[in-house]
């Protein structure tokens, strides 16, 4: 499984028009499953993004967890994390799982997450969907966990 974590002031995602799903201060995390990704992978992104300290303490200093701020966040499936360019100018896909198999891993995600009582707000699943952020200084990293 892999992420891509902007730490956000705001994002917002909307389909054919609608806001789907929007936060405020927090963290927009775009997720990739791979085809061996499992329940116990699920497990330890959320771990991760609950307690990357990414977020700033009162000296300025990347110190801080989404937990120990009750930051909110926002959950956008994005197999394309997973598309190898390394030869050809097309991406390939092979290494994305299947809708079939990413969309519950995703869900237990989402699940994970806010059973630690954070906000979480998603995109849709399999939609086309328009992602609005505004990034909150230069904190973009990018997580893989197996």
């Amino acid at each position: 499984m892999k992420a891509l974590i902007q730490r956000v002031s705001e994002a917002t995602v909307t389909v054919e028009g609608n806001v789907v799903g929007s936060i405020g201060k927090g963290l927009c995390v775009f997720v990739g499953v791979t085809h061996s990704d499992t329940r116990k992978i699920v497990e330890k992104m959320a771990d991760k993004i609950l307690h990357l300290r990414i977020f700033d303490d009162e000296s300025s200093k990347m110190n801080l967890s989404t937990l120990d701020i009750q930051a909110e966040i926002l959950i956008v499936s994005q197999f394309t994390l997973y598309g190898d360019t390394r030869k050809g100018r097309r991406p390939s896909w092979v290494a994305s799982a299947p809708a079939e198999v990413a969309e519950p891993l995703i869900d237990d995600l989402i699940e994970v997450l806010r059973i630690e009582g954070i906000n979480v707000e998603t995109g849709l699943f399999r939609q086309y969907m328009n992602v609005q952020l505004t990034n909150d200084g230069p904190a973009t990293l990018q997580i893989e966990v197996d």
